[in-house]
């Protein structure tokens, strides 16, 4: 992709109480990816810009180009997850673009599930809103090659916590726990779920 500030970017930050979470690792990524589209060498200072309530829980969505466009915080509401289906794409999500219509078409097409894992080339990579991982008994794995690099996994990763792995998509089965990471739940390790693929073949957890 070209560089254009038409294309506009997004983080979503964690305020709680009036306390911001994880922000150095909001601040690098959005260094870089500023610098990746625009080329851009200036710094936008993420902590003097962010002023949350000082009760409640909220996702601050920082909307930016080459400058920042807009500031929010969102009442945060979790969204219920009880199914998951795995659906095959060439989706290109590096950066975190606003614009996610792929994923909401993704989503309606398949209507019958909760969420959607996207499986690229047989391997498992994210859902549409969180990074994934998956326990194999000894420890927590996720996929090497994800289509974001969430802020909350390179925490885990950098704590020694998570563990990087290509995890292909019909050996799942072989692990005995599914969990989701973003900047807002943090690390849910999921119960009660069934992941199915899209030969019909699913898998409880």
């Amino acid at each position: 992709m070209k560089p254009t500030s038409s294309v506009t970017l997004f983080e979503t930050i964690r305020c709680e109480n009036g306390t911001v979470y994880n922000l150095k690792y909001h601040q690098k990524r959005c260094n870089k990816s500023r610098k990746e589209l625009y080329r851009a060498t200036d710094t936008l200072d993420l902590e003097t810009l962010i002023t949350p309530p000082e009760s409640g829980l909220y996702r601050c969505r920082i909307v930016y180009n080459t400058q920042i466009k807009s500031i929010e915080y969102i009442p945060y509401v979790p969204k219920k997850i009880n199914t998951f289906k795995i659906i095959p794409s060439s989706l290109d999500y590096h950066l975190k673009y606003t614009y996610r219509d792929t994923f909401n078409k993704l989503l309606s097409a398949n209507s019958n599930t909760d969420e959607i894992i996207i499986e690229k080339e047989g391997y498992i990579t994210d859902t549409t809103i969180a990074n994934i991982a998956f326990y194999d008994k000894k420890q927590w794995v996720t996929p090497a090659k994800p289509l974001l690099e969430g802020t909350m996994r390179q925490k885990l990763i950098e704590e020694g916590f998570l563990q990087t792995k290509q995890i292909k998509a019909n050996e799942i089965g072989n692990y005995s726990q599914v969990a989701l990471m973003n900047a807002m739940v943090g690390f849910k390790i999921l119960k009660n779920i069934r992941i199915t693929n899209n030969k019909g073949h699913y898998y409880d957890y």
